[in-house]
């Protein structure tokens, strides 16, 4: 079983597309067979993540890692299958997504108004008609008035 022990970027880069997570030695390191393996930058050095799906791009990248001697090779697809790894990723990149579309947000913002402005201009006139029904005279005057503001 092999899990994340730390995974700390060395530093962070934005671009339009991408958040590159660069990677380096002492930052990023494994447990496996309950031995710690350190990231070596001999393979990939980066994981990239699209900024707006938020997705990793280069899935079929090869990490290294090292304890002593002996030198592991793992693949960005199984290391996003180690719990925890997505999670910690996800973490470090929040910050630099782009914001939800805005465009579709006002989008459905005004359609939910609309409807809303729909739905009182219905009720008032309903109110209006039970006015007329029970012979309230001040609530039909009261109701019509408030219509005509609208």
């Amino acid at each position: 079983m092999v899990t994340v022990k730390m995974l700390k970027p060395y530093y962070v880069k934005t671009e339009e597309k991408y958040i590159r997570i660069i990677l380096a030695y002492q930052y990023f390191s494994i447990i496996m067979n309950k031995k710690v393996y350190q990231f070596i930058p001999v393979k990939s050095t980066e994981v990239r993540i699209n900024r707006k799906t938020k997705k990793i791009e280069n899935i079929d990248d090869v990490f290294a890692f090292q304890k002593g001697k002996e030198v592991l090779t793992i693949s960005m697809s199984q290391l996003v299958s180690i719990p925890g790894f997505l999670e910690m990723l996800h973490r470090i990149a929040e910050s630099y997504y782009l914001p939800e579309d805005t465009e579709t947000v006002s989008d459905q913002q005004r359609a939910l108004d609309q409807l809303i402005t729909e739905l009182e201009y219905e009720n008032v006139r309903r109110l209006i008609d039970k006015a007329i029904d029970s012979g309230d005279k001040e609530a039909f005057l009261e109701l019509t008035n408030a219509l005509n503001d609208k």
